[in-house]
């Protein structure tokens, strides 16, 4: 038996992927990303983060991490999103 994704989810290699919690209206510009890229390396949730001349971003956690290649603004603000949930994660489980 093949399983189905739940609605709500979406089918991704190895399994099911929960889908984002709101549905994108935008694509994000390269300007959105930049901000929160600043907004994450200032209150130093990233080291750093590169616009490169091809619209990639390298971002890198901590200053002796490895460097990501981020695909493009969609793949910053993912980023952004994910921090974010895991920082309200990680809150909601001291409290």
């Amino acid at each position: 038996m093949v399983a189905r994704p739940r609605s709500g989810h979406r089918s991704c290699p190895g399994g099911i992927a929960i889908s984002a919690r709101h549905s994108r209206t935008h694509v994000p510009s390269i300007a959105e990303a930049g901000a929160w890229a600043d907004v994450l390396v200032h209150h130093q949730l990233l080291h750093t983060a590169v616009l490169t001349p091809t619209g990639q971003w390298l971002v890198q956690h901590r200053p002796e991490s490895s460097v990501r290649v981020l695909d493009g603004a969609t793949a910053m603000v993912d980023l952004a999103a994910a921090i974010q949930r895991q920082i309200r994660t990680t809150r909601n489980d001291t409290r």
